[in-house]
């Protein structure tokens, strides 16, 4: 168990745009270190640790194999492909190291049971990046909504898209890398009707699909529609060749609780039927940065405390979602290379 007081050692394995993202909100978090980066090139590797050299000397690898070896290192962010989650866990995990793996946590739920059970087996730390559980925003809202504050919620909806740059965003438009509106975008609206309603009993999907050059397809755009218990119903949409409002609500019998961003929320609003003044909802405590942070103090306190999963983002929760995913994909024909 770590009780000292001494900083967390992180290491970051991939230099992409969300690495980046990791990397900047992990300079605010007074006890976490950034001090190895593994990367495919040593160029690649050495240009990004230069970049975060701020809080101490970053170690730069050019390879992964590398990184995983570094004995100063006691946490490792994957940030590479989905596609490649799993073999990039199994590396970080038997070298002893635990894991903080980015969303989705790999392409289906076999893999990610496999990822779960290895990481049980060493006794490490596993956790999803999916850094919106540990928002201070939706954790209020979660609660309120929960505890009845704001009356029966009935019915959820959420979307998230945005137009996929064919040269900034290649990754989300090959489905050799795991592309998928679903897997990168809709996994963000299915997270949130599951946060507040449970695990879904049924979802349809309605999906343009793409083709890979391997032959696999892989959605584009996607329309779901989940029924939870007490007949509870979600409508979500996820998109990598449109624009979303990014909003997401939360229909009660007594009015509507709104998010203007909810994939990066500053506050939310309950707007009550019945002309009442709005009632902000805040988080109970700072975001910090874009909200990585949170989720690194997450990672940090778990650590601490010798917990293997985090209870906000446990691993049912994660296979969970990824079963939906499973079932989504299923209903649509969306289909990796490969997969049987």
């Amino acid at each position: 168990m770590t009780t000292n007081s001494d900083p967390i050692r992180w290491g970051i394995l991939g230099t992409g745009r969300i690495a980046h993202s990791l990397a900047t909100d992990l300079m605010l978090v007074p006890d976490a270190r950034l001090v190895a980066v593994g990367s495919r090139t040593p160029v690649s590797a050495t240009a990004f640790a230069k970049e975060y050299e701020a809080n101490g000397p970053v170690r730069a690898y050019g390879s992964y194999e590398e990184l995983a070896a570094d004995e100063d290192v006691d946490v490792v962010y994957i940030a590479s492909p989905h596609s490649h989650h799993l073999e990039h866990a199994t590396l970080v995990l038997n070298a002893g190291k635990h894991v903080l793996c980015e969303k989705a946590l790999t392409l289906n739920t076999a893999d990610s049971q496999t990822m779960v059970d290895l990481a049980a087996s060493k006794k490490l730390f596993l956790m999803e990046a999916m850094w919106m559980a540990t928002n201070p925003v939706i954790r209020r809202v979660v609660a309120d909504v929960r505890s009845g504050r704001f009356g029966a919620p009935r019915h959820v909806h959420a979307e998230l898209g945005f137009v996929a740059d064919p040269e900034k965003h290649g990754r989300l438009l090959d489905p050799a890398l795991g592309a998928s509106a679903l897997l990168d975008m809709g996994i963000y609206p299915l997270t949130f009707a599951h946060l507040i309603f449970g695990e879904a009993r049924s979802l349809t999907a309605q999906a343009n699909l793409g083709e890979g050059e391997d032959g696999g397809t892989f959605d584009l755009d996607l329309v779901m529609t989940g029924k939870y218990a007490e007949n509870r119903l979600s409508t979500m949409v996820s998109s990598v060749t449109s624009y979303s409002s990014r909003a997401a609500a939360i229909a009660t019998d007594q009015g509507r609780v709104e998010l203007s961003d909810f994939h990066h929320p500053s506050a939310a609003v309950f707007k009550p039927a019945n002309g009442d003044e709005p009632v902000e909802i805040v988080g109970d405590e700072p975001t910090i940065g874009a909200a990585y942070g949170n989720e690194i103090v997450e990672v940090q306190r778990c650590l601490r405390e010798g917990l293997l999963e985090s209870p906000l983002v446990t691993h049912a929760q994660t296979l969970s979602l990824m079963r939906q995913m499973d079932m989504i994909r299923e209903s649509i024909g969306a289909r990796y290379a490969g997969e049987a």
